[in-house]
């Protein structure tokens, strides 16, 4: 399975991961703007958010040398954002200092930021998936199970429906958006779920 890298990915990210010990990193490629590289989408009271991390322009663009630009104070905004949407979720108080620890150590490259989040997000559902970033990019439609560009949010995807998994959780403020809000990061479903988070990921594990 081959999966780009991604910024607190989405559900379907993870729930794809869930299904393979393994997957490979796409470390070999070119960054790409308007993507889950450097972007996720929260659920807030006033509706879905975007939290976005901002980076250094640069003549390279490959996607291990894109530097984080903290010349901004994007992550103090980020946590406060968090802090808004999610401070009466059940669970957030219980994640919350290890999070943004590793966002307040402010990792140099969006690569080594992402890598950490992920693997932090990895150890709360307890998903054993290995990754390995690639050593050599692989056209798109060369490589069986390849998802690098089919979860984006300029476009729809039915990954979640294909597997099983388009259904919903509890949400702090589903009454208030009349509902269930869906395509939003993982940590919207760690924040409200917990430990149960696990159990949405992989039924019946």
């Amino acid at each position: 399975m081959l999966l780009s890298t991604a910024y607190f990915p989405p559900l379907q990210w993870f729930a794809l991961a869930a299904r393979s010990m393994q997957a490979s990193l796409e470390a070999c490629e070119r960054y790409q703007k308007q993507t889950y590289r450097n972007r996720c989408y929260i659920l807030g009271p006033q509706g879905v958010q975007m939290l976005q991390v901002p980076v250094v322009h640069s003549d390279s663009w490959a996607i291990r040398d894109v530097l984080v630009d903290y010349s901004t104070p994007w992550v103090v905004r980020t946590e406060r954002a968090l802090d808004t949407a999610y401070e009466n979720s059940a669970f957030f108080e219980y994640y919350r200092d290890g999070l943004f620890g590793i966002m307040d150590s402010q990792p140099e490259h969006l690569w080594d930021l992402n890598l950490q989040l992920i693997h932090w997000c990895l150890d709360r559902l307890h998903l054993p998936c290995a990754l390995e970033p690639t050593s050599a990019f692989a056209a798109p439609g060369t490589v069986e199970d390849d998802f690098r560009f089919a979860i984006s949010p300029k476009h729809p995807d039915t990954v979640l429906q294909d597997i099983g998994l388009d259904r919903p959780y509890y949400q702090v403020f589903r009454d208030r958006m009349g509902g269930f809000t869906p395509g939003l990061s993982i940590l919207d479903l760690l924040f409200n779920e917990g430990p149960d988070a696990s159990t949405w990921i992989c039924p019946g594990a």
